[in-house]
């Protein structure tokens, strides 16, 4: 199954996966489920080689988002990628992927399709905020485990409390009475 379309409305925010810039961030939403990678024999004996459990994840991005329980670690998207908005995560911090939902990353993971640990390894929007939206992520994953949707910018303000409900009704706020 691929991501869910509508996934800002069916899950919830589980974590914050914070750039090391300290001003960028994308959130991960849940919970998730068993999907493609967990029925994927060379990502199932990608964790048995690590000795990890492949558990649920989740999806990390929300404008620019990845469901990492669909993620085979193909490295299409981040091939694909013109303005590199994805990175191995495992390829700057190699922990098991459950450990990335609050993790801290500074982007310096590679952005080489090649380059992946393994089939455990995952493509993380960590720059998200460069996105282009020009779709080639999407058009090229073969699990259609990407989803770009700049519309999907209100539930990433609403949910870090940034949503102006005025700005988005394109109405100015009500003059002051004096």
């Amino acid at each position: 199954m691929p991501i869910d379309a509508d996934f800002p409305r069916n899950h919830q925010v589980i974590g914050k996966h914070q750039h090391s810039d300290g001003e960028h961030f994308h959130f991960v939403w849940g919970p998730g489920a068993a999907k493609e990678a967990a029925e994927n024999e060379e990502v199932k004996a990608a964790y048995q080689a690590r000795g990890e459990e492949l558990a649920p994840i989740g999806v990390h991005g929300t404008m620019v988002a990845i469901d990492w329980d669909s993620c085979i670690a193909d490295g299409a998207c981040i091939e694909a990628c013109p303005v590199q908005v994805f990175q191995w995560y495992r390829t700057e911090n190699d922990v098991p992927a459950t450990q990335m939902a609050n993790a801290t990353s500074a982007g310096t993971g590679s952005s080489v399709k090649e380059e992946r640990k393994d089939y455990t390894d995952k493509a993380d929007p960590i720059r998200e905020h460069d996105c282009i939206w020009c779709m080639a992520c999407v058009s090229v994953c073969p699990p259609q485990a990407v989803k770009v949707d700049q519309s999907n910018l209100e539930f990433h303000e609403k949910a870090s409390g940034t949503f102006n409900e005025a700005l988005a009704k394109g109405s100015a706020p009500p003059p002051h009475a004096h």
